[in-house]
């Protein structure tokens, strides 16, 4: 399940250049220097992936509450199958309800604060960018999101957002190199791929919480295996 997150990275990365493109454009590196140019780049990708893990930590946690209470598999069946309908739902009708409405104040000061961050060129302020960048909303995070509580874990919450932020480096960093790069025939070979692979991580999802007795992909419960092992005494 953890590598989902880091091929839902590398595919989504398109979507990412094409969301955050604009901010990679614009970050203030050094192009006299290709040392400390490379440098300020890693560390925009350090800041996208400590923004990553914090939120992989909370949302593991919501999802380690549920685990507790013993709804791991409701969990992880109707995670998968949200992936789904939100992939199915055409565009025009999803785009009426705006998801990230409740935090608009915040993602506004986000904004406000990247903005003054892109006009320095100080040491912390690839940092900054990175970090300020990760917190924007994005439709493929959100799906990220569902995996990370998924995890019914904090460390395996914040390890799948980092994966999925590792998986968009190599195609952000290119960006970052060479501004647009791809022809329109590829965007849209990629653009198409995406919904797919969400949908076979959402059927993923489905089987890991049936329990259907498939080693590492619909694995029996534990609490299963502890009642039939007793049985067996």
């Amino acid at each position: 399940m953890l590598v989902s997150a880091l091929i839902l990275g590398l595919l989504g990365s398109l979507h990412c250049v094409g969301m955050c493109g604009p901010i990679a454009f614009m970050l203030p590196v050094d192009r006299t220097n290709s040392f400390k140019k490379i440098s300020q780049i890693t560390t925009y990708h350090f800041g996208r992936l400590l923004a990553y893990s914090i939120i992989g930590l909370a949302f593991g946690l919501i999802g380690k509450s549920l685990y507790i209470f013993g709804m791991q598999q409701q969990l992880s069946i109707a995670i998968g199958i949200i992936m789904i309908i939100l992939v199915l739902i055409p565009y025009k009708i999803l785009g009426k309800y705006n998801l990230s409405r409740p935090l608009n104040k915040l993602i506004s000061k986000v904004k406000s604060s990247l903005g003054k961050a892109l006009k320095k060129k100080t040491t912390d302020t690839f940092l900054t960018i990175g970090f300020l960048n990760g917190f924007l909303p994005c439709g493929l995070v959100y799906m990220a999101v569902f995996g990370a509580v998924a995890t019914g874990n904090l460390l395996d919450g914040s390890l799948y957002m980092v994966l999925f932020g590792l998986g968009t480096i190599p195609l952000m960093t290119t960006a970052i190199y060479l501004g647009k790069f791809l022809n329109s025939t590829v965007k849209q070979r990629i653009q198409k791929a995406i919904p797919v692979f969400i949908i076979i991580i959402g059927v993923l999802f489905i089987l890991r919480g049936l329990g259907l007795g498939i080693p590492y992909l619909s694995p029996t419960p534990i609490v299963e295996m502890a009642t039939s092992t007793l049985e067996c005494h």
